[in-house]
Order: structure tokens, then C-alpha cells, then sequence
């Protein structure tokens, strides 16, 4: 392996695995706790419309203005975002509605427990769509100037933190199996190293900056779908509204002052 290719390969790692941290996160609430997790799901729904309308299309923006100017990438980024919340309905549409029934309760609560589930399963494939275009500009911009991809790398992994909650927490709450919530918040974060090594490999090489730019702004579209269609409608029917607002809020701060402060 190039020397050069190592250091941003391992910061991607890190970045991703970051979900990991977040859903060891979720044993410290009470499975029956809905407040708990009401309050999560509106925190985790903060990080990702914040992100998306902020970081991550800013980041589009830029990307697509060098090759295309400013008007032009404006137009691309605008067409990208909604193409993004198309893709995300196709993969809700796709995911089936039976879920491995084996793994929830054949009781009164079971339809419960079957939603909450259905919840982290699609934001772990929502999230993993996002991290792979992530990591792949992580191990971009690292190759590029490392003094740029070490403080990108720890904003990523901070961010990551409360979408591993957004992943284990609904498949904690719904199983009660923390190796399960662990490993469903694993593979959502594993494709953001799989996107730094597909970097490395060949994209590098392909991958035009203009493309990177699209495909942010269509990763913004899958979050803010996500966010709205599934993670606050389940914090909203769960828990009381100011627990949601609460929950928005509080992830819309946290993540902002972590960009701000790195």
C-alpha cells in the first residue's frame, strides 16, 4: 500500500466507526423508556437535516461551482438534492414491509416493536448511502492535504456519534439484543471506509470533483427524507411534542457547535 494512502485510509476507518460508539450509546436508556426515545429520534432527525442543508450542501456547492460556476452548480445542486429524495423512496419503497419476525415478540406489542425496528433498518441504509460518498471525500480531501482530512475526519466521527444512536437505538428498543443494534449501527458505518478504499483503488483516478459535488447534494436529499418521513413521525407518535422539538433542537446544536469549534 502507497504510504501516502494509509493515514487517510485509517482517519476514514475512525470517521466510520464512530457509529459503533453511538449505539454502545444506547444501552445507557431503558428499552421501555419512550421519552428516551422519542427524544432520541428528534436528536438524531436535528443531526441530519442540519447536515444536510448545511455541511453537506455547502459542500455540493463548491464542489460544482469550480467546474461549473456558481449559477450552474446552484441548478445541479437544487436537481441532485431531490434526485436523492427519489432514491430515498425508491429504498423505502423496496425495503419490505415483513421484518424478520423471528426477531420481535409475538405478543400485543409486536406491531410496536415491528415499526420501531423498521425505523433502524431503513436510517442504517439511509446512513450508509451517506457515509459512502463521506468517506470517499474524507480519503480525497486527506490525500490531498492531510492538514485539511485530519479536522474533516473528526467532524465526520462527532457527526457519526448520534446517527449510530439514530441506527441502534429503534433496534435496541425493538429487540432487546444489543449485538444486534451493535452490528446494524457497524454496517451502517462501514461503507464510509469502503468508500476511502474504493477511493484509493480506482476513483480517485475517475471520479471527477463535479460528480462528488452531485452525489453530496443527493446524499443531502436521502437525509432530509429520511428525517421527515420516518425519524420524526416515530419521535412524534412516541413521545409528546416538545419532546420531539426538544430532541431537534438539541441535536441541531450539538452537531452545529462541533462543526463551528472543528
Amino acid at each position: 500500500m502507497n504510504n501516502s494512502f494509509a493515514l487517510p485510509l485509517i482517519l476514514t476507518l475512525m470517521a466510520g466507526m464512530s457509529t459503533v460508539l453511538g449505539g454502545f450509546m444506547t444501552f445507557f436508556v431503558k428499552r421501555d423508556n419512550m421519552k428516551a426515545l422519542s427524544i432520541g429520534l428528534g436528536f438524531s432527525a436535528g443531526v441530519m437535516v442540519y447536515i444536510s442543508l448545511t455541511e453537506i450542501m455547502n459542500s455540493s456547492e463548491y464542489m460544482l461551482s469550480a467546474s461549473f460556476g456558481v449559477n450552474l452548480a446552484n441548478i445541479i445542486t437544487f436537481i441532485s438534492f431531490f434526485a436523492g429524495i427519489l432514491i430515498a423512496i425508491m429504498i423505502d419503497y423496496f425495503i419490505p414491509d415483513h421484518i424478520e419476525s423471528d426477531f420481535l415478540d409475538e405478543n400485543e406489542h409486536c406491531n410496536h416493536k415491528h415499526r420501531i425496528k423498521r425505523v433502524g433498518l431503513i436510517t442504517a441504509v439511509a446512513i450508509a448511502v451517506h457515509n459512502f460518498p463521506e468517506g470517499l471525500a474524507t480519503f480525497l480531501v486527506s490525500t490531498e492535504d492531510l492538514s485539511l482530512g485530519i479536522p474533516v475526519a473528526l467532524a465526520i466521527a462527532i457527526h457519526n456519534i448520534p446517527e449510530g444512536i439514530a441506527v441502534a437505538l429503534p433496534i435496541y428498543h425493538a429487540s432487546g439484543k444489543k449485538r444486534q443494534a451493535i452490528w446494524y449501527s457497524f454496517l451502517s458505518g462501514i461503507s464510509e471506509p469502503i468508500g476511502g478504499l474504493l477511493g484509493m483503488i480506482f476513483l480517485k483516478a475517475f471520479l471527477p470533483e463535479w460528480a462528488v459535488g452531485a452525489m453530496f447534494a443527493a446524499v443531502a436529499g436521502i437525509m432530509v427524507y429520511i428525517s421527515f418521513d420516518t425519524l420524526l413521525p416515530m419521535a412524534r407518535e412516541y413521545g409528546e411534542n416538545h419532546h420531539v422539538i426538544t430532541g431537534i433542537i438539541t441535536g441541531m446544536f450539538v452537531i452545529g457547535l462541533s462543526l463551528i469549534l472543528l
